[in-house]
């Protein structure tokens, strides 16, 4: 009996370590994608000509509407416009966009995040309530009432796409200074005689930002897609410069006839935010110490 018992445990062992093994390649390849994506979108930020030589402004009444095909590989819009090169050419915006946005994102949640956990109970309290109100409203809604306020251009949509992301992060970041700041280093280090700033700068820094890290790896994506969406409203890059949300507003009154005038642009925005969501994922597991 006992022997079929340990059979039988054997056998489940292995079936497990096949299936784990059978998912590792999965686990291995996908970052892989989603790290060879982002590095052709990094090419076409940097260098668009690299890979297509059309112009992306011009104009040619003669090939409007055109399906994709050899000459045009994702057809052309209304007015004969190359949809490939549009794509890429308005990559360097999208990407400025949600870096941009990310960024000032990150800067305002580290602000209020330490000024709350580490400035007394008045201000805990003001922040996490300022935190819970800004949390509560949708980040489009945020977004369209900055961006209605300070008119389109890629400055304004930076600054509404940031602001309307900067809640999700604030409270993250005001949720872990305030587990580290009565952590038994904080203390060792205030009972050595560390000042403040060396103790935020070593400490409490480094173990709030590590989680934040990872989010906001998978935020630019998010970023990308929220400042399309602004673009897409009417209140993001004015037609006909290439971006992808201004793209998708273009196209969706041709989008029963044309419908690759809508699909790539919303392609490419959907692959981002695919590819940034697996990499903070594989990004996430590494820094908790698992492998793939």
């Amino acid at each position: 009996m006992s022997a079929g018992l340990l059979d039988a445990a054997a056998g489940s062992a292995a079936a497990e370590a096949g299936q784990a093994g059978s998912r590792r390649p999965a686990l291995r390849v996908a970052p892989a994608l989603a790290g060879l994506f982002l590095l052709f979108l990094l090419l076409a930020a940097i260098a668009p000509d690299l890979l297509s030589h059309t112009d992306p402004l011009a104009i040619v009444p003669r090939d409007a509407f055109r399906p994709p095909g050899w000459a045009h590989p994702f057809g052309t819009d209304q007015s004969g416009r190359d949809i490939f090169a549009r794509i890429v050419h308005g990559t360097r915006q999208s990407l400025l966009v949600g870096l941009g946005a990310t960024g000032l994102a990150m800067a305002a949640a580290i602000g209020l995040g330490l000024l709350g956990g580490l400035c007394g109970r008045v201000a805990e309290r003001a922040v996490g309530w300022l935190v819970q109100v800004m949390f509560s409203f949708p980040v489009l809604i945020l977004a369209l009432l900055f961006a209605a306020s300070f008119g389109n251009g890629i400055v304004p949509l930076v600054a509404a796409t940031g602001i309307g992301s900067a809640p999700g992060y604030a409270r993250m970041v005001f949720g872990q200074v305030l587990s580290v700041r009565d952590a038994g280093y904080v203390e060792a280090a205030r009972a050595l005689g560390h000042g403040p700033l060396r103790i935020v700068r070593a400490h409490v820094l480094p173990n709030a930002m590590r989680p934040l890290v990872v989010t906001a790896t998978m935020g630019v994506g998010h970023a990308i897609m929220w400042a399309s969406a602004l673009s897409f409203l009417g209140l993001g890059a004015p037609p006909p410069r290439p971006e992808w949300g201004t793209m998708l507003s273009m196209g969706r009154s041709f989008v029963a006839n044309a419908w690759w005038l809508t699909f790539f642009p919303g392609l490419a925005i959907v692959l981002t935010m695919l590819s940034t969501t697996v990499l903070g994922r594989a990004l996430q597991r590494r820094l908790e110490g698992r492998t793939a």
